[in-house]
C-alpha cells in the first residue's frame, strides 16, 4: 500500500500503471495463437479442431500458454452448437403473427401455446436413491427399470403462464383432438388463439373439422424447425428438471400423478415468461445470421 501511494504522489494516475516487469518476454503474441486457433488443423492431424498441446506443439509453446490466450479471448475450440434456419415461406408473416400475440394481448381473449411432450418414461432405479447430504448431492445408481411412458399435452397461457394439461398413453391426432375439447371445457367463454407447431397430428382432417366447427378458436402456426416460437416448450424444460428427470416411478400411474401435482403446484405461483423481441428484431437477427454464413 505505502508503495502504491508513493507511486501516486510521485507521478499521479499513470504511477499506478503497471511497468514493465523483468522476465523472459512473450515468445508469440496471445493475438498470433488466436488467429492459429480460428484456423483449420492440418488435414495430417485427423482431427476437427485444435487442443492445446496440439496448438503447442506446431506453435513451439507450452500448452498453458495456448490455455491463457483462449480464455483471454473467450475462444473455446471443443464447444460445437447446432443451428438451424427455417426455409418457411411464410416467415415474416408468422413471426409477426406470433410474437404480436406476446406483445400485444388481444382484449377479451385467450392466447395459449400448445404442444405435447411425448415418450415420457416411468424410470424405477435398481437401488434406493441417497439422499443429500451436507457438502454431497443426491446420488441414484445408473443402472434403471423402465415401466412405461406417457405423453403430455399441455397449453400454457401466455398472459398468466398457468398451465392446463392432461396425460395419455399415446400422442394420435385421437388423442389431440381429445386435449383440445379439454382445453375448450376449460376456458368455456373466451376466445381462444392457439400457438403450435406443425406436427402432423396437428393438421389431420378430424381437427381441422372440430375446429372449423369452432369459430371462437383460432391456430397459429410456428415457422417449421422453430419450436423456441412456442413457449410451452420452455415449460416443458422446467417440468423435466424439476419433477421428471431424477423422479422415480414404479408405473405410469405413478408418473402422470406426479405431474398432476407438479402442475397444480406450478398454476398458483406462475408468471408469464416475458417475450423481449420485436419481430422487426427476430427477422433482423435472422438475415444477418443467414448471410454471416453464406459464403462469398
Amino acid at each position: 500500500m505505502i508503495t502504491w501511494q508513493a507511486r501516486y504522489d510521485e507521478a499521479g494516475m499513470n504511477g499506478l500503471v503497471d511497468e514493465p516487469r523483468s522476465g523472459r518476454p512473450r515468445m508469440i503474441d496471445h493475438r498470433k495463437i488466436v488467429s492459429e486457433t480460428l484456423m483449420p488443423a492440418p488435414k495430417k492431424l485427423g482431427v476437427t479442431h485444435w487442443s492445446t498441446r496440439l496448438l503447442a506443439d506446431r506453435l513451439k509453446i507450452s500448452n498453458s500458454t495456448v490455455a491463457e490466450a483462449w480464455r483471454e479471448y473467450g475462444v473455446q475450440p471443443w464447444r460445437s452448437e447446432t443451428f438451424k434456419f427455417s426455409t418457411d415461406p411464410e416467415l415474416v408473416t408468422k413471426v409477426t403473427d406470433i410474437v404480436g400475440l406476446h406483445l400485444k394481448p388481444m382484449e377479451n381473449a385467450i392466447a395459449l401455446c400448445v404442444d405435447e411432450k411425448w415418450q415420457i418414461q416411468a424410470l424405477d432405479r435398481t437401488a434406493p436413491t441417497l439422499p443429500m447430504q451436507i457438502g454431497i448431492p443426491e446420488r441414484q445408481t445408473h443402472n434403471y427399470v423402465r415401466n412405461g411412458t406417457t405423453t403430455l399435452f399441455a397449453a400454457l397461457e401466455i398472459a398468466t403462464g398457468k398451465v392446463t394439461g392432461i396425460c395419455r398413453t399415446r400422442h394420435r391426432h385421437q388423442e389431440f383432438l381429445v386435449f383440445l375439447k379439454h382445453v375448450a371445457r376449460a376456458y368455456p367463454d373466451q376466445e381462444l388463439h392457439l400457438v403450435m407447431d406443425n406436427y402432423a397430428t396437428h393438421k389431420k382432417q378430424e381437427v381441422w373439422e372440430w375446429l372449423a366447427a369452432k369459430p371462437r378458436i383460432h391456430v397459429h402456426f410456428t415457422l417449421t424447425s422453430a419450436s423456441w416460437m412456442n413457449l410451452v416448450e420452455v415449460w416443458f424444460g422446467i417440468i423435466e428438471r424439476q419433477a421428471i428427470h431424477r423422479g422415480t416411478f414404479l408405473n405410469v400411474r405413478e408418473l402422470t400423478a406426479q405431474i398432476r401435482d407438479f402442475i397444480n403446484g406450478w398454476n398458483p405461483r406462475a408468471q408469464p415468461f416475458i417475450w423481449r423481441k420485436t419481430a422487426e428484431q427476430i427477422l433482423a437477427e435472422a438475415d444477418r445470421r443467414k448471410t454471416s454464413r453464406t459464403p462469398h
